[in-house]
């Protein structure tokens, strides 16, 4: 004999089971992501696989940043090395020049580059496609060569060296591990804010302006103001990103702040993992960091990580050009029970029903 249980799920229609099970698996993923995050630090061999932690999260929160325009606007910013560059000179100048505490600093250097992206992006945002992939090229450039040439402020080529935010009696070990932790913070931050964005009206008109902006301008949203708050919003997570970096790192060098490749990186990343998806500049942090760090650990100086990126890159676009997670998403679509608009109903079922609702009408 069926037990209530039983006769409770049977009520419940397939589809409805399915959306509730992938609801459940999507909690149980987060938890799960969020515990080997946490448990990250302790478990890892030596300090330099924490060291590489704290990269690739680094490299996860510059990614997630960028996707503020990418993923939302459809902009593709090969520069965005710039805010990240400016983030951490504006952190390291605030803590060597004025004193300030190593985490106020960063705060207030993470709103001086916003405030500087307002007019840059004024400027840069009324161009679309090759137009703003130079502009943001452009602007990666002329900084590289203003923060080398003005050595009596960031030291130029021989570079700017920050005190270490914990102390030097802090072993590296430990303070690999904190600012791994901190960098996970900033990340939960930027991808809540995203996910907070990609259900709200914002967030609609923003994914309108990817899909054909002249239409949606077209359609009464507001465009170019759209663009512009997502725009500073990510000059903010990855001015943040880079001045945390250059705390922990303690050295600031213009060639390495100002890198058109880092810029590129982010772009790849998100490509690689989902550029509309919430966790898909993260996953493409992972492998594409966790790749460079090997490489470089095995093949030391040379350029084939950058040979290994462009394989993987290629493979990408001719495979999975939506990025891992949409095509994962597809594969599972394909085994999810189909919903049709009008469900059969046997003759029983419907007198039933009828009888039913005439006992409910008669009470």
């Amino acid at each position: 004999m069926p037990s209530a249980s039983d006769l409770a799920a049977a009520d419940v229609p397939a589809p409805d089971r399915a959306r509730t099970a992938l609801r459940v698996a999507r909690v149980v993923g987060l938890l799960a992501l969020v515990g080997a995050v946490l448990a990250f630090p302790g478990l890892a061999p030596d300090p330099f696989i924490l060291s590489v932690g704290v990269v690739i999260m680094s490299y996860a929160v510059l990614a997630t940043s960028w996707n503020f325009v990418g993923g939302f606007t459809g902009y593709i910013s090969l520069g965005h090395a710039s805010y990240a560059g400016l983030g951490g000179y504006a952190t390291a100048l605030l803590v060597l020049h004025t004193g300030l505490n190593p985490w106020v600093a960063l705060l207030l250097g993470g709103a001086a580059v916003a405030a500087i992206a307002v007019p840059v992006g004024i400027a840069s945002l009324r161009v679309r496609g090759a137009s703003f992939v130079i502009v943001s090229l452009a602007l990666v450039l002329i900084l590289l060569l203003v923060f080398q040439s003005w050595s009596e402020v960031t030291g130029g080529s021989n570079g700017l060296r920050l005190p270490r935010p914990f102390g030097e009696d802090v072993p590296r070990p430990e303070q690999h591990a904190r600012f791994f932790y901190l960098h996970g913070v900033l990340l939960a931050v930027a991808l809540l804010c995203w996910w907070a964005i990609d259900r709200s009206r914002f967030g609609t008109g923003l994914k309108a302006i990817r899909e054909d902006e002249d239409k949606a301008q077209a359609l009464g949203v507001p465009t170019f103001r759209y663009k512009l708050i997502a725009f500073v919003l990510s000059a903010l997570f990855t001015a943040l990103g880079g001045g945390l970096y250059a705390l922990w790192f303690g050295f600031l060098d213009p060639i390495f702040q100002f890198s058109i490749l880092t810029g590129s990186y982010m772009v790849l990343m998100s490509l690689l993992g989902g550029l509309r998806s919430l966790f898909g500049p993260a996953l493409g942090a992972v492998i594409v960091g966790y790749a460079m760090e090997y490489f470089k650990n095995e093949y030391g100086d040379t350029q084939i990580h950058l040979v290994a990126l462009g394989l993987l890159l290629g493979a990408v676009v001719l495979f999975m050009p939506d990025g891992i997670i949409p095509a994962l998403g597809s594969l599972v679509n394909r085994f999810r029970p189909r919903t049709t608009s009008i469900r059969e109903v046997t003759q029983a079922e419907l007198g039933e029903r009828r009888a039913g609702d005439e006992q409910e009408v008669s009470r």
